[in-house]
């Protein structure tokens, strides 16, 4: 029993001595150097590479590049005069031009007799009825749908379709004939048959 526990006990510290030889010729296992960073070195990043955000914390917003690139179309911004011309009010017509001289009575009446001979030469006749039915013929309801009313002549339509004399009041046509019309103007003070009338045939 003795010489049995002798030899087992021999072949244990063999065996361990075998297996502490064996450890200490093979050294530490060492990691691969991709997997673990040393520590006394720091992992090397890419350039382009950030650290992650740690977790809770909001991430910031992608700045855009005006630049082009080849995976995203250039960012285009619209021009300055274009926002600065939508934000100004639009441009206002011109107003009409009121500086235009203005015939003296006599020559606006003469005008009016003009406009009536040419009318009764085209025609055959001078146009029939009251003021705004004279008017409406001289400003085109004709036959021709021609135009003998010129306002830079003195002959002056009011918002009642009436030919105005230079203060406003509507003449007053006489027919005498079939190619004769007498023009009859109130004058200043707005009366007819008055001192101051202005008559033309």
């Amino acid at each position: 029993m003795k010489s049995r526990a002798a030899i087992i006990l021999v072949v244990l510290l063999f065996g361990l001595t075998l297996w502490f030889t064996s450890t200490r010729r093979k050294g530490p296992v060492l990691q691969s150097s991709s997997n673990v960073a040393s520590p006394s070195k720091p992992l090397h990043r890419h350039a382009d590479s950030t650290p992650p955000a740690p977790e809770g914390t909001p991430e910031a917003p992608e700045e855009t590049s005006n630049t082009n690139s080849t995976l995203a179309g250039p960012v285009i911004s619209a021009p300055k005069r274009v926002l600065l011309a939508a934000l100004e009010e639009p441009p206002t017509a011109p107003e009409p031009d009121d500086t235009r001289p203005v015939p003296a009575p006599a020559t606006a009446l003469e005008n009016m007799r003009v406009a009536f001979r040419q009318y009764a030469m085209r025609f055959g006749g001078n146009p029939v009825g009251n003021n705004r039915e004279i008017t409406a013929a001289l400003n085109g309801q004709n036959p021709r749908q021609v135009v003998f009313v010129n306002p830079d002549d003195g002959m002056h339509i009011n918002p009642h379709g009436e030919l105005v004399d230079n203060w406003g009041t509507p003449y007053f046509f006489h027919q005498l004939s079939a190619t004769e019309m007498e023009i009859h103007s109130a004058g200043p003070d707005h009366k007819m048959w008055t001192s101051d009338d202005l008559v033309i045939k």
